[in-house]
């Protein structure tokens, strides 16, 4: 196993780490030569690739033997070789450039994209040590991992007969159009569904695993709770806005999927163990802050809808409209829903904040030094609650 020590060096993960930057500066250029924006190409997937080579870089340096570093540092390179190499596959069999190494390109694309729908949950079932409790929990990883060995098969063995065939069409995004891609997508359909199970099975195990941990492991979990939390709700908040205009649509939809970035970086807290007993503040800033995201989406899209629709005013003029009232909403909204959920999920906050609100309003009418001072005192224990505390007064001279 010297090999594997050998590649787990430091070198290696910033190796990877690299590919990942320069893959994602050769976006732009291939965008641009593909006639295509380059963040509308995939800037959601460069962030979210960057934050999962970032955190995997992190977890690699400092945690070595753990396995999800690693796997992030892959799913970070591939996430962004995906938009890549999908721009390469249209500069080469759409638009008719002769660029070195395009069957190779077309191939790695498509034997790539599957795998990393099951490296993602893979993660979350090592989480947090790398490693498994149980042999059944092994059988489940192997057969998914099984599944997707298969499916990079018969993905190269498409590219392989297109090649052959000299029937390498592709769509705007890079992928092949085969007319015998109907049997492929018989076989994707039970496939997918399998990887869909991995992901849910993924989750009840983490689920579970929460609900009977204690101390440092389930603040360790709660971090996990948390990011894949604001992840989902990114991921069906960029669904949703689907529904709003075209003009702004993609670019909604992109903002929205950034979130996604939140699963890597509460992984890569928790495997660190780096301030983990602050996750009740934590929590309550996504939850509050992805409730008024969610609030927002709904209030812009609503208003572009009737002004475009029902008032028939010209879309630019309502979509600058709808933009203000969002904006000029965000402080009220954010402020009201922060109180709500510090009330539910961060109590020592708001039991804090209420504590120092009631003793400023008994300030304003106080007259005795030696009552204030002790109130000021049991005030900062009980939102504080400190080991000790001491209260200093400067007394003026001229008094007796």
């Amino acid at each position: 196993m010297n090999w594997l020590w050998w590649l787990r060096r430091p070198a290696t993960a910033w190796a990877l780490a690299g590919l990942t930057v320069l893959l994602a500066i050769a976006l732009v250029p291939l965008s641009l030569a593909a006639r295509q924006n380059p963040f509308a190409a995939g800037g959601a997937n460069v962030v979210i690739g960057a934050s999962f080579a970032a955190v995997g870089l992190v977890v690699a340096l400092h945690r070595p033997r753990n396995p999800i570093g690693w796997l992030m540092l892959f799913l970070g390179a591939g996430f962004i070789f995906f938009i890549d190499g999908g721009l390469y596959n249209v500069l080469n069999y759409r638009l008719g450039h002769r660029l070195p190494l395009a069957p190779v390109v077309l191939f790695l694309y498509h034997a790539e994209s599957e795998p990393d729908f099951v490296l993602v949950p893979l993660t979350i079932f090592l989480f947090p040590d790398g490693r498994l409790p149980s042999a059944r929990w092994r059988r489940v990883v192997g057969g998914a991992l099984t599944l997707a060995v298969v499916d990079v098969i018969v993905s190269a063995l498409m590219v392989v007969y297109a090649l052959i065939h000299h029937r390498t069409q592709v769509d705007a995004g890079g992928q092949l159009l085969l007319s015998e891609g109907r049997a492929y997508g018989a076989f994707s359909g039970p496939i997918g569904l399998a990887f869909f199970a991995f992901w849910a099975l993924a989750v009840v195990y983490q689920v579970v695993s929460w609900r009977r941990a204690a101390g440092e492991r389930r603040q360790q979990l709660s971090w996990l709770m948390a990011g894949g939390a604001a992840a989902l709700i990114s991921f069906l908040a960029a669904i949703a806005a689907g529904a709003l205009p075209h003009s702004v649509r993609g670019a909604v939809s992109d903002v929205l999927l950034i979130g996604i970035a939140a699963l890597p970086v509460g992984m890569g807290v928790a495997i660190l163990k780096y301030r983990l007993y602050e996750i009740d503040r934590i929590i309550s800033r996504t939850l509050a802050y992805t409730i008024v995201t969610g609030l927002l989406v709904g209030v812009y899209a609503g208003l572009v809808l009737l002004a475009t629709r029902v008032l028939s005013v010209s879309s630019p003029v309502a979509v600058a409209a709808s933009t203000l009232a969002a904006a000029a909403l965000f402080s009220p909204v954010r402020r009201r829903v922060q109180r709500v959920v510090d009330r539910r999920f961060n109590r020592v906050r708001y039991d804090g904040d209420r504590t120092v609100e009631a003793f400023a309003a008994r300030l304003k009418d106080a007259v005795e030094l030696k009552a204030v001072r002790a109130d000021l005192a049991g005030v900062v224990s009980r939102a504080l609650e400190p080991t000790h505390v001491s209260v200093w007064t400067a007394r003026d001279s001229r008094l007796p």
